[in-house]
């Protein structure tokens, strides 16, 4: 099968850094993804995620290839439903942030690949990232965020949990 290619972008009122800090809590996605049932952080570098697509659970591993703290954060799966994409975040001001949210999606079966067709998928990310919107202008900051960087197989730690574990 062919992997389906979406973007969609949205503007939101508040700095970049509160914006970016928001999307690194992973675990937080099913407040605002739907169909997302769970996500875990393994580790700095591996999520394994738990939804409902096309109405069947689906479980599969995503590895992060490069995160870069304001600007983006960027995934594939390693293992499960065929996925890859990138999350930026782009500063149009002090207290407004564009995010942009990349997807690579592969479609299973033929109920999938319909739904695909007429633009399900589309209509859920869009949804998606006006639920983020909502959420992250509503608790604004004070969210905790992780800011390492991860390149490659390079991960460089958070810099405060440096500092913390240096205590």
């Amino acid at each position: 099968m062919k992997m389906s290619r979406f973007e969609e972008a949205i503007s939101v009122d508040v700095p970049v850094h509160v914006a970016y800090d928001r999307w690194t809590r992973f675990e937080d996605f099913p407040s605002f993804m739907e169909g997302v049932e769970r996500v875990e952080q393994l580790d700095d570098r591996t999520l394994r995620w738990t939804a409902t697509i096309a109405g069947m659970s689906r479980t599969w591993t995503a590895v992060i290839v490069d995160q870069t703290p304001d600007t983006r954060i960027a995934w594939k799966s390693i293992d499960g439903a065929d996925n890859a994409g990138a999350v930026l975040f782009e500063a149009l001001g002090p207290d407004r942030t564009k995010v942009i949210l990349r997807m690579d999606i592969e479609p299973d079966g033929l109920v999938e690949s319909a739904g695909d067709a007429l633009g399900f998928v589309q209509r859920r990310v869009k949804g998606d990232l006006e639920r983020y919107r909502d959420l992250v202008e509503r608790t604004g900051p004070g969210v905790q965020g992780w800011r390492g960087e991860i390149h490659g197989d390079d991960v460089q730690p958070d810099p405060s949990e440096a500092t913390t574990a240096a205590r």
